[in-house]
């Protein structure tokens, strides 16, 4: 019986030691694909259609630490001139819950012209914010190259901004997260289904206003 369970136990060992080969294998390749296309917010290059913020959370009604700084970085490049427009991609699935306009009633505080902001409702995962836009990101390094693989793999042009601007707690437990949605999106981006919403075109070189609700 004992050589029948070390068997087994040999057995499993082998496979979560295959999985785990797996799962950080993809997570290098993700990393290693796009790590060209992302960019010193000091070396950016030429003009683009829009700068797209994806959402980080809520703290009291207030942007978090990480989606402030997203913020902050994106209102950087819009007043140096490197796009016109910007849009907010957060989670507004809940009445309660409302990321997109506290995103853009931050920049609009900052002096952003309304009509310059497009709000997403929909952005309810990095990828049905990718997949509903053409822009620069604007995330932190670490979120930065699943934003970027899923791009480049939906036909999108797109560069990479790094808006890590401090130190945030918890930033282990983020990397460790973003290894398992890399290796997710990795596999997702293969089929390419639609979003959970997708809505009407909406140019974005418009009045965002159109966005409001």
């Amino acid at each position: 019986m004992n050589k029948i369970i070390k068997k087994i136990l040999k057995i499993i060992g082998i496979i979560i030691a295959i999985g785990a080969i797996i799962i950080l294998g993809i997570n290098v390749y993700v990393k290693c694909s796009v790590n060209k296309k992302i960019v010193d917010v000091n070396n950016i290059n030429g003009n683009y259609d829009a700068i797209l913020v994806l959402g980080a959370g809520l703290r009291n009604g207030k942007p978090s630490p990480v989606l402030k700084d997203r913020l902050d970085t994106a209102y950087e490049l819009y007043e140096d001139g490197y796009s016109k427009k910007i849009i907010v991609s957060g989670d507004h699935g809940k009445k309660y819950y409302d990321e997109v306009n506290v995103m853009k009633n931050y920049l609009l505080d900052k002096g952003v012209e309304s009509n310059d902001i497009f709000m997403d409702h929909a952005g309810f995962s990095t990828y049905d914010s990718v997949y509903r836009a053409k822009e620069i990101f604007l995330t932190q390094q670490f979120h930065l190259y699943r934003s970027l693989y899923i791009a480049n793999k939906l036909g999108l042009d797109a560069i990479g901004v790094s808006a890590t601007l401090r130190n945030y707690s918890g930033s282990v437990k983020f990397e460790l997260r973003e290894i398992l949605a890399r290796d997710k999106d990795f596999v997702k981006v293969m089929f390419k289904p639609e979003p959970t919403y997708l809505g009407d075109t909406i140019p974005v070189f418009g009045d965002g206003n159109v966005t409001n609700d």
